[in-house]
Parts: C-alpha cells; sequence; structure tokens
C-alpha cells in the first residue's frame, strides 16, 4: 500500500510550472481551433460543432474514468502521460498536415486525451499543497489563478504567432511547448505518488453520491452556462450590434482576465472568513447584475469597465466554486474534481449553439439577457438549497 506520505513530493513551484505549461498548450489550441477550422481550411461554421463535440465527449469520458481511477488509489503520473501522449500526437499530425481531416482524426483523438490533464493536475495539486500545509481555498486559488494566467497569455500567443508566421506554423509551436511539457512531467512529477492509501479508496469508490454534490453541480452548472453564454456573445455583440472596433472583444478578454487572477487570490480570506455557501449567493447576485450590465454596453470604456466586473465575479465564482464542489464530495476529492471539469466543460460546447439559436431569433443582446437569467437561477437556487438546510 503506497501512501502520499511515503512519496517525496514536488516543491509548489516546479509543480505550479507543469501546469502552468500544460495549460498554455491547451489554451493555444482551444483558442485558436475554431477560428482555423473557419479561416485557415475554410470550413463552415457548423463544423466548429463537430470538433468541439468530439473532444469535449471524449474529455468528459477521459476525466471521469481517470477521476475515479485516482480516487482508488492510482499514480496521477501515467494518467498526465496519456493526456500528454494525446496532445503530442496530435500537434504532431497537424504540424506534418495541418489539414481537415487531421484536425477530426488526430486533433479530436489527441486534443480529447489531453483535456483531462487539467483535472488530473488539479487533483494530484490538493496532495502537493497539503504537504506544504497550505488549506484547500488557498490551494484551490494557486491552481486557478496558474490556468487563468496561462490562458490569458496562451490565447494571445497562438494569434500573434498565426498573424506573423501562419495558421499551421501555431500548431509547430504547439509541439514544441509540447516537449518542453513532457520533459517537465518526466522530471518533475512523482511517479508512485497518489492521492491516498488504495485500500481506504476501494471503500469509497463504492460510495453512493451525496445529494449534496448533485445540488452543488447543478448550481456550478447553471453559473458556467450563463459566464460561457455571455462568453460567446459578447464578442459578436460588441462588434456587430454596439459597433465597437475588432480588436475590443480581445481587449475586453485581457481586462476580464487580468481582474480575474487579482480576484482569484482574495478567495483564501473569503472562505476562512464567511465560508463557502454565503459568497456564492453574493457571487452569482454579482454574475447577474454584471452580465445585465453588460448588455447595455454602448462605449469602449464601459466595454473595459465591464469586463472588469466580470474578471471579478468569474475569478471569485472559479476558486470557491470548485472549493464548494469538493467540500460536498465527501471522500471523493479526485472525482468532485473532474465533475467540476466536466461541468465547465458541458456549459462551454451547449452555450455555442444556445447562442447561435438565440441570435438567430432575436440578437446578441437577447443571449446576454438570458444569460443574466441563468445566472439569477444560480442565487435561487444556492439560496434555497441553504434556506432549507437551516429549516431542518
Amino acid at each position: 500500500m503506497t501512501s502520499t506520505t511515503d512519496i517525496q513530493s514536488p516543491t509548489l513551484y516546479p509543480f505550479l510550472l507543469v501546469l502552468f505549461t500544460g495549460t498554455i498548450c491547451s489554451s493555444m489550441v482551444g483558442s485558436f481551433m475554431a477560428y482555423y477550422i473557419v479561416e485557415g481550411l475554410g470550413g463552415a461554421p457548423w463544423t466548429i460543432s463537430l470538433y468541439a463535440g468530439g473532444v469535449t465527449v471524449l474529455g468528459i469520458i477521459c476525466t471521469r474514468t481517470f477521476g475515479r481511477w485516482l480516487d482508488a488509489g492510482v499514480t496521477p503520473f501515467p494518467l498526465i502521460g496519456v493526456a500528454l501522449a494525446g496532445y503530442l500526437l496530435a500537434a504532431t499530425a497537424l504540424s506534418i498536415s495541418p489539414s481537415f481531416w487531421a484536425v477530426f482524426s488526430f486533433g479530436v483523438l489527441g486534443f480529447g486525451l489531453s483535456s483531462s490533464a487539467v483535472s488530473t493536475m488539479f487533483s494530484l495539486g490538493s496532495v502537493v499543497t497539503e504537504q506544504v500545509h497550505m488549506t484547500r481555498g488557498r490551494s484551490n486559488a494557486f491552481l486557478r489563478a496558474t490556468t487563468s494566467t496561462a490562458w490569458m497569455i496562451g490565447a494571445a500567443v497562438a494569434f500573434l504567432f498565426s498573424e506573423r508566421f501562419g495558421e499551421g506554423a501555431v500548431f509547430k509551436l504547439a509541439l514544441a511547448l509540447a516537449i518542453c511539457w513532457a520533459l517537465m512531467w518526466w522530471r518533475i512529477i512523482p511517479r508512485e505518488m497518489t492521492l491516498r492509501p488504495k485500500a481506504r479508496s476501494r471503500q469509497i469508490v463504492s460510495a453512493r453520491k451525496p445529494m449534496g454534490l448533485w445540488l452543488a453541480a447543478a448550481f456550478v452548472f447553471c453559473l458556467s452556462s450563463a459566464h460561457s453564454l455571455t462568453f460567446s456573445a459578447l464578442p459578436l455583440f460588441y462588434v456587430r450590434e454596439v459597433g465597437l472596433p475588432g480588436y475590443a472583444p480581445g481587449m475586453a478578454f485581457s481586462m476580464k482576465t487580468f481582474v480575474e487572477v487579482f480576484a482569484i487570490f482574495t478567495t483564501p480570506t473569503i472562505i476562512s472568513r464567511f465560508g463557502l455557501k454565503g459568497p456564492l449567493v453574493v457571487v452569482a447576485v454579482l454574475a447577474t447584475v454584471t452580465i445585465l450590465l453588460l448588455s447595455y454596453v454602448q462605449t469602449y470604456p464601459q466595454m473595459l469597465a465591464g469586463a472588469a466586473l466580470e474578471g471579478l465575479y468569474y475569478g471569485l465564482y472559479a476558486s470557491i466554486g470548485l472549493s464548494f464542489l469538493q467540500s460536498s464530495s465527501g471522500d471523493r476529492p479526485a472525482q468532485a474534481t473532474a465533475l467540476y471539469w466536466n461541468v465547465l466543460s458541458v456549459s462551454g460546447i451547449l452555450a455555442g449553439p444556445a447562442t447561435g439559436l438565440i441570435a438567430q431569433y432575436y440578437d446578441f443582446r437577447a443571449v446576454i439577457l438570458v444569460a443574466s437569467a441563468v445566472a439569477a437561477f444560480a442565487a435561487l437556487l444556492l439560496f434555497v438549497s441553504t434556506f432549507r438546510k437551516r429549516l431542518r
């Protein structure tokens, strides 16, 4: 039986470097692929849904399966290796032949497998941070801030590299970074570290999921859906309906992510002082008001102010929401973490068709108004569940 205390743990910052590098690799492809399918390959916009659907379904299956294995005592090292191998396969294939068939074969398979990496790394990160006596809230803040910063950098690098060297060059850069990621994984991640002893885990996996976990997942799904709908609609709303310049959505995203990172680091203090549910109700209300205000943006300064508010609520939600879901999972932390990322993936993929359908019959401002209503429902759901629990 192997315990985490028997295995030498990596120090925190080298571990965060591995997470940061892997997330940059993922964010480059995640932000660029839709653009590449339409602009680089000349595909119809609906083909984006085929690619995104294939990657998301495979990613959800892998993330859920890997989470169950981690709670059963399987070591994270080979599971991260599987995700890495998938990324290397896809990046290599697209570097050699950046074609339509390569995207929908090697791309879907490889990038679908690689999407499981962040959940596995978060589960392992909880063990690494425990060994340096870091609370769960502070641990989640560090991990979320690392991934948010990587997304801010990776998305920008992909489009800048594409504009300067051509669309196909992005996959060559992705391959080079993936090789660096693989070297860090091999050198830094312990091969035998587990989340808990295997004997204890077999009993845990057979336990039934508590109702509180599903209620927490429903809240996360609603608020994530509100964010995903807003994220999908805002660029077209700003450019087509408000008349802002084409670079405006990119600046809004940078402002949002910048504020988001700082907001994330305030969450350990908030959790220690006010707990989880109370702050999340406030965050959901803030999200409702913020998204509603975004639907009334008419000028560039208003857009930046709205993006800052969006980054504030989403940064608080991203970190506290993960801790909330984990606190509802009992002794199944890896499965709760996997559920968190799967809920985010599902809400993201459903937001695309929903945005298109609403905008087809109304406009993109209507999508944002619907998102505000969904955020309000998330606040109501959590408030009612908290109130009912207090009455018992």
